[in-house]
């Protein structure tokens, strides 16, 4: 079957491993189900995955792709949930040890086909594209965990999302508007600022500038460059939900002294359940909220958007279609 996979690593080069070709048809083991696939989404993990960060080596060749839609054995149209647990584990997904995504230790989604466990698929509602379904199962589940279920967010609230141009922070802002928080937003980037305000953000700020009040949560992604500015933006007992660290996990000052006096919450956010999926696709088919999407790609033609991603040339998510 065609597929786009790592055939090697490379720390400088990622796309130098990257091959758009043939990889034998998968067959499913007792338990699992084989997905068509229709769409599937890019992320910056496909990236890392081709730096061999994740991935093992002797796990070479490996199909990538976390994020799929498409058609299950009887023809339903499906999304893929993307971790894989071991099959003893009950109770929160996420929390797994053992657990991982595919294309860590199963094949991926840039194919015509992927098998995933039976419990891996939700039904794709009829108002949500294949494109736009393919968004959800990584940067979106991982937003949609943040702000409800780590941050406990409610309609009224006041949330700032650090950073407008990744595929979680434009995930935050469309589905924190829908939801009736009030959106802020910071951006070093004037085109990237008003994007932000497009999907419905309430005002946007400058990266680290003085806010006009305080919040009651921040989802942080960025880390090193705003962790100060992101504490010091919660009021007393506010919540930082932190998913990522794009500018670096190594801070010169942590802000311990106000996080125990205003007894603020760090609280750690990772992907998200089988049931946060399905709540996802439920807020969207009832909201009308869409996933942002960049551009859409033939699979044939993913290195042209694995070379835009690299470059950091994206804003919302960028799919590939069979």
């Amino acid at each position: 079957m065609f597929a786009v996979y790592a055939e090697s690593f490379d720390q400088t080069d990622p796309l130098k491993g990257l091959v758009i070709g043939e990889r034998p048809d998968p067959v499913a083991p007792a338990g699992w189900t084989t997905v068509t696939v229709k769409a599937a989404s890019l992320n910056h993990h496909d990236i890392w995955s081709l730096r061999g960060v994740g991935l093992r080596e002797e796990a070479l060749p490996m199909i990538l792709g976390c994020d799929a839609a498409g058609l299950d054995e009887d023809g339903n149209e499906v999304v893929v949930h993307a971790v894989v647990n071991d099959p003893s584990w009950m109770g929160d997904q996420t929390l797994d040890p053992r657990r991982s995504i595919l294309s860590e230790r199963h094949q991926g989604t840039f194919a015509d086909q992927v098998i995933v466990p039976k419990a891996n698929v939700i039904a794709k509602p009829a108002s949500l594209s294949f494109a736009e379904a393919a968004c959800l199962p990584t940067a979106w589940l991982t937003a949609y965990r943040m702000l409800f279920t780590r941050g406990e967010l409610k309609a009224g609230d006041t949330v700032l999302v650090q950073g407008a141009g990744g595929g979680v922070a434009t995930a935050c802002i469309t589905l924190a508007r829908a939801a009736g928080l009030r959106v802020w937003v910071t951006s070093r980037d004037a085109a990237k600022a008003n994007r932000a305000l497009e999907l419905g953000a309430h005002e946007v700020f400058e990266s680290g500038a003085r806010l006009p009040g305080k919040v009651d949560a921040v989802m942080e992604t960025v880390g090193k460059a705003t962790w100060s500015h992101s504490i010091r933006a919660l009021r007393p007992g506010g919540t930082i939900v932190i998913s990522g660290t794009t500018s670096g996990a190594d801070l010169s000052d942590a802000e311990l002294t106000r996080i125990f006096f205003l007894q603020l919450r760090v609280v750690g956010s990772t992907m998200g359940t089988t049931a946060e999926l399905a709540a996802l696709v439920n807020l969207l088919d009832a909201t009308g909220a869409r996933p942002l999407i960049d551009r859409v790609l033939a699979m044939e033609h993913a290195d042209v958007g694995f070379a835009a991603m690299a470059a950091g040339e994206v804003f919302g998510k960028i799919v590939f279609t069979r």
